[in-house]
């Protein structure tokens, strides 16, 4: 929505844009929900409404001005109004993931001093009670869904439904006393505190602020065009900063439409359903679709293998340059089009990717094949760098100028620079505040001038002016022989095979690389079914001598792909192993967000590394595993380790050509 400068400057809170958007799209959808099978919708009039009840009920709770509000529980409408409805009561929202573990959870709740929590159902209430054992500043505790509480201790218990009742009830006692608290509310006030991954340490609470979620969203938006006819689907963690951006910050600027899924298992279903126009993703997301697609291409009959492979192939060569609106030749278009009647225009509905205007991916980088094949099919995916303390957004790709390999230009509003280390350090009016009660940690990150060290290392492009990140700067060394040792750039090119799910190379300060390799259980277990491979267990899966050929196949494929560059041929895998056991954010080998956690792997798994470098060709392993009710067990495997081939440059060449 276009605002003049006269009335930008009312608009300091989310609050603000939420009356804003009440009086000039309150007909306009703002909020869809499916459940039990049926979309429900909201208009911004009603969402408006509902946020003000539970405002109102939470007030009348106690709910002060500088409290923490934690909240846990999947993407639904009351769960963001939640949010909302504690910003006007002037306390502060703090989301957290719902697959957290009691004792991470209470990690967060004491860090914060939570008083007031918002749980989705009995699982998540069940947690935090467990939590208090440790943290004692829960007062009460909200639940969305009251299915299993019944017989619960309510005392300090209540149904969301009921708070907004008790809101609604008192609403004329009390409704001064918020207007007055919304009317506090100013671009510097907090807006949401969010808590870092925790890659290399116990996680951070950021605070943002009004001002940083505010401009962020404009920018961003105006960047991309995006306005109240766009439709998201919110379907990424709630505590994640990429979903509080678009479905809060973006939602509320711009008045677009968020939609809830029904749940995690419906996902897929719910995307095709709404075929949203704005979609943002992390790698593995696209990674797990073109999985699907692969495995479905297997199992299709001959004419369909051909069809999608013959066409795919005039996709790759000519259809980013389609997408970018340059120049192809007769024929090549016209067989572009047939192929969109025939497999890219089928493929994209499947997906749930019919409508979309502009895609993002970020988190992580994306192997460059898998981007590449979204973008082929005419999907307008792009690369965005972004973290938790920027309110996401430092680079973005403008159209006409998408690549795989960059990450695009300084975001509007966002200054870049590079430090003599090769360090990327960035300020903007997104700029995190503070790390929560971290004052210390707040210093070594962000300067007096307002610029903050990201930890990745990267250069600007001389001709183009895009930004290109090469790794994580800590995880960036040297091989023994001085060549740069860059493993993200590696583990992304093996997991554009369907059948890796996740890959950890090693070798910073030695002679060579090696990689350890999670399978994907479905890809795998898909392809030993139809040729028909019995198997018990994932470990007896990834141990199969068939699945070791395949793996190798993978990692020699990408050992030629990465030898002709003179930067990073040193990161060519000697030896491998396909490990017994899926990484998980419950053992803590990965982030919630699923960023391996080198430093634990390294550790936990110091016999296999010590195995893949000594010249063992198996070694016997035990590991603890944390189980779904939290029990600890551990596992027993022997693992095979091979070698692979690896080559120069001159031999790549002749490799690719033949």
């Amino acid at each position: 929505m276009t605002e003049t400068p006269a009335a930008t400057a009312q608009l300091r809170s989310i609050p603000a844009l939420l009356a804003r958007n009440a009086a000039q799209l309150g007909t306009r959808p703002a909020y869809r929900e499916k459940e039990f099978g049926i979309w429900q919708s909201w208009t911004w009039s009603e969402a408006a409404d509902e946020v003000r009840a539970l405002a109102l009920g939470l007030l009348e709770l106690g709910l002060a001005p500088g409290d923490h509000v934690a909240l846990i529980g999947r993407n639904r409408p009351m769960h963001y109004w939640a949010m909302v409805a504690a910003q006007m009561c002037g306390a502060v929202p703090v989301p957290l993931y719902q697959d957290a573990v009691a004792d991470e959870m209470a990690y967060v709740l004491g860090h914060c001093g939570a008083r007031f929590v918002l749980c989705g159902d009995q699982e998540q209430v069940d947690k935090v009670i467990e939590a208090e054992a440790s943290a004692h500043s829960v007062d009460r505790i909200i639940y969305t869904d009251p299915r299993g509480l019944r017989k619960y201790d309510h005392g300090r218990m209540d149904a969301l439904a009921d708070v907004q009742a008790k809101g609604r009830a008192a609403r004329a006692d009390i409704a001064a006393e918020l207007d007055r608290r919304i009317a506090a509310l100013d671009y510097d006030s907090t807006c949401v505190m969010l808590y870092t991954s925790g890659t290399t340490g116990r996680p951070k609470g950021v605070v943002l602020s009004n001002r940083n979620i505010i401009e962020t969203a404009k920018n961003s938006a105006e960047f991309d065009g995006l306005g109240p006819k766009d439709e998201v689907l919110a379907y990424l963690p709630m505590a994640w900063v990429g979903d509080f951006i678009f479905s809060i910050g973006q939602a509320y600027w711009t008045g677009f439409c968020v939609s809830c899924p029904e749940g995690a298992h419906t996902m897929m279903t719910d995307l095709r359903e709404i075929g949203p126009s704005y979609f943002f993703a992390p790698p593995r997301v696209f990674e797990g679709q073109l999985t699907n697609v692969m495995i479905r291409m297997e199992d299709a009959s001959r004419l369909k293998r051909w069809l999608f492979h013959r066409f795919m192939a005039v996709a790759r060569r000519v259809g980013p340059a389609i997408l970018d609106g340059r120049r192809v030749g007769a024929g090549d278009r016209l067989t572009y089009n047939l192929g969109k009647l025939l497999v890219y225009g089928p493929l994209k509905n499947t997906m749930g990717y019919s409508r979309i205007r502009v895609g993002y991916t970020a988190g992580e980088a994306i192997g460059p094949e898998i981007f590449d094949f979204y973008r082929s099919l005419g999907i307008n995916l792009k690369q965005l760098y972004g973290q938790t303390e920027a309110s996401v957004f430092i680079t973005q790709q403008p159209d006409g100028e998408v690549r795989s390999d960059t990450v695009g230009v300084p975001s509007p509003g966002v200054e870049v620079r590079i430090g003599e280390t090769g360090e990327v350090f960035y300020r903007s009016p997104g700029t995190f505040v503070e790390y929560y009660q971290n004052a210390e940690s707040t210093a070594s990150t962000k300067d007096a001038e307002g610029w903050v060290a990201t930890g990745d290392a990267g250069f600007f492009e001389e001709d183009s002016g895009h930004l290109r990140i090469i790794d994580r700067a800590k995880d960036v060394g040297k091989m023994a022989d001085g060549t740069m040792f860059a493993p993200k750039y590696v583990e992304n090119k093996l997991k554009f095979y369907p059948d890796i799910l996740e890959a950890v190379v090693i070798g910073n300060g030695r002679d060579f690389c090696a990689a350890m390799i999670n399978i994907d259980l479905n890809a795998v277990g898909n392809w030993a079914e139809r040729n028909n491979i019995a198997y018990a267990s994932y470990q007896e899966l990834a141990g199969h001598p068939r699945v070791y050929a395949s793996i190798r196949e993978h990692v020699e494929a990408v050992n030629r792909s990465i030898a002709d560059d003179p930067m990073l041929a040193g990161c060519q895998i000697r030896r491998f192993l396909v490990l017994h056991k899926e990484l998980d954010p419950d053992d803590g080998e990965m982030t919630r967000t699923r960023k391996v956690r080198r430093a634990v792997i390294n550790d936990k798994y110091a016999d296999l590394v010590t195995a893949l470098y000594d010249g063992s060709d198996s070694v016997k392993t035990e590991t603890e595993v944390t189980y779904e009710d939290g029990r600890k067990g551990k596992i027993r495997a022997t693992l095979r380790i091979e070698e692979a081939e690896v080559m120069g440059q001159s031999e790549a060449r002749k490799v690719a050509a033949e």
